[in-house]
């Protein structure tokens, strides 16, 4: 069996729980620890279950919970070095961590998790492929645009996490956030558009892919009834494989979805 948890998604914090017969990983944990072990109890689970985190890159957004996984439960931390050396301040005596190189397959329990960069303004980001025998699940957040490698490597997904952070116009329109960051988030080193994800989806439709998660949504600049729409819009307008199209959003929890061989 495997079973994907989104335990919340958005500007203000990313995590998900993967858990198979022989793993049960963190990806990001950018809650709480209390928060997170919260929302793992809520699916009969807790951190004490928890083998490993899988960390795709150092934003406090996808680690605010390292200090608690690392310290109070002795969770080990996958990720890069250069990542590694971004936390470091905070983690200082911490001696869990599991290093790859950005392009490595890890093995894990029975999965294999592959590993590629992404064009994002942090040290080293990544982003990942869990490969089980029944299926992939694909983790594509916090990228400023889907690079033809970043498309091959998720290609193979069964399911996928897939960023669609703002609607252009929202964004233009928000008066909260100064130019400068805006040019930020609309750069190739940004966060992808609600239109970008849906040409990102469009190109990586295919018979064996069942679910996109539409991830990391900004609270002020986007809605997620707008950014399904935006991605539904498209993949019917190219009479693409129907594919369900999941929200998410940072304060609860996705439904659990569970492949059974």
């Amino acid at each position: 069996m495997l079973r994907f948890t989104i335990l919340g998604s958005g500007s203000s914090g990313n995590c998900a729980f993967l858990e198979t017969e022989g793993a049960r990983v963190l990806i990001d944990a950018g809650f709480s620890g209390k928060q997170i072990n919260e929302r793992l109890q809520k699916i009969g689970r807790s951190l004490h279950d928890v083998q490993a985190v899988f960390i795709t890159h150092e934003h406090s957004d996808h680690v605010m919970g390292l200090p608690v996984l690392t310290k109070r439960h002795g969770i080990p931390v996958y990720c890069n070095r250069k990542t590694a050396d971004a936390l470091r301040p905070d983690l200082a005596a911490y001696q869990g961590w599991r290093f790859f190189d950005t392009g490595q397959s890890v093995p894990f329990g029975d999965l294999t998790i592959d590993t590629f960069a992404v064009p994002h303004d942090a040290y080293d980001p990544v982003g990942f492929v869990f490969h089980h025998k029944l299926g992939s699940v694909g983790f594509l957040t916090d990228l400023g645009y889907a690079t033809k490698l970043v498309l091959e490597r998720v290609r193979c997904s069964r399911a996928l996490v897939l960023e669609a952070n703002h609607d252009l116009h929202l964004l233009q329109e928000d008066t909260k956030r100064p130019w400068a960051v805006k040019q930020r988030i609309l750069s190739r080193h940004g966060h992808l558009s609600n239109d970008a994800a849906a040409e990102a989806a469009a190109q990586l439709i295919h018979s064996g892919m069942e679910d996109i998660y539409l991830g990391h949504l900004s609270s002020d600049c986007n809605r997620p009834e707008l950014a399904v729409k935006t991605v539904r819009d498209r993949l019917e307008r190219d009479s693409l494989p129907p594919v369900r199209l999941h929200e998410t959003a940072p304060h609860t929890a996705c439904a659990t979805l569970e492949w059974q061989g």
